[in-house]
């Protein structure tokens, strides 16, 4: 389905399954809606994943803005759109991000969050030689030669996006080709790649925000389930130390065997997790 309205001239795709307690789930880079088709049909509830700007369905402008507050507000129009006055929120990667800054605008629009990393602390840890290995990425993709060499060429996109969901998944998940497959398509058309790296060129990458974080005076009252994996090569665990400066209600949960892509690799977890925070609504 492809929503009606639009902010900034953005219109998203998303889909919808399920009745009950709405939620909201968020992909990341690289990745897109379908990410969360195991963890929906685990799920008794209202489930929509939306593809965010710049990915998938959605409406992909050149030139665009692609700032985490932006794709907030598109997600926001999509669940008045909907009907949604408040829902669980989850998400991985840029989605987490995203799920956070919605909550941090408009908390009375979000009943929980159920994210897997990033989470803020991190800090300056981001500029240890280690971590730096690893988010090489970030400023590359801001680059004008990255749109040169990968942009409208689908082979060259395959390869860029398999390094990444092997690299970055725990040791017992392998991107099947299908899956490859369908990111090709996706991510490999004409402007698609350009669009989906939209994000990193506007400041939103967590290098940049990890530099110019502060804990604020209060942290956050709204109840958030952190999901940190064993294997993520970006986000090691002893970075979840500073969870509760930005957050008074939260629980970090380690999740054993996988890696960044914890609704993917582990969609049984994500869902009890999502599962939780709804009983906890009931309640």
């Amino acid at each position: 389905m492809r929503s009606r309205s639009s902010v900034d001239g953005f219109s998203l795709a998303y889909d919808r399954t399920g009745t009950g307690t709405p939620v909201v789930l968020l992909h990341g880079w690289p990745g897109d809606r379908v990410d969360y088709a195991a963890v929906a049909g685990l799920l008794d509830a209202d489930v929509i994943a939306p593809d965010l700007r710049g990915f998938g369905g959605s409406d992909k402008h050149r030139g665009g803005d692609y700032s985490a507050s932006a794709q907030a507000a598109s997600v926001l129009a999509l669940m008045d759109e909907l009907g949604i006055d408040r829902a669980v929120l989850g998400g991985y990667d840029i989605g987490s991000r995203i799920a956070q800054v919605v909550a941090q605008q408009h908390p009375d629009r979000v009943a929980e969050l159920v994210v897997a990393p990033p989470l803020p602390g991190i800090g300056r840890r981001v500029l240890d030689p280690t971590a730096q290995q690893e988010f090489w990425y970030q400023s590359f993709h801001r680059l004008p030669l990255a749109d040169e060499l990968l942009d409208g060429r689908p082979d060259a996109v395959r390869a860029h996006l398999r390094h990444f969901w092997s690299h970055w998944s725990g040791p017992a998940f392998t991107p099947s080709e299908a899956l490859l497959d369908r990111l090709t398509a996706s991510y490999g058309a004409p402007g698609a790649f350009a669009a989906s790296v939209g994000w990193y060129r506007a400041g939103s990458a967590t290098v940049v925000r990890s530099l110019e974080e502060s804990s604020p005076a209060e942290p956050a009252a709204t109840p958030i389930t952190v999901l940190w994996p064993e294997f993520d090569p970006l986000f090691p665990r002893a970075w979840a130390d500073r969870v509760g400066e930005w957050y008074s209600a939260a629980t970090v949960h380690h999740v054993d065997g996988v890696g960044h892509y914890v609704p993917v690799e582990a969609p049984e977890v994500f869902a009890d997790a999502v599962r939780s925070a709804i009983d906890r609504l009931g309640r």
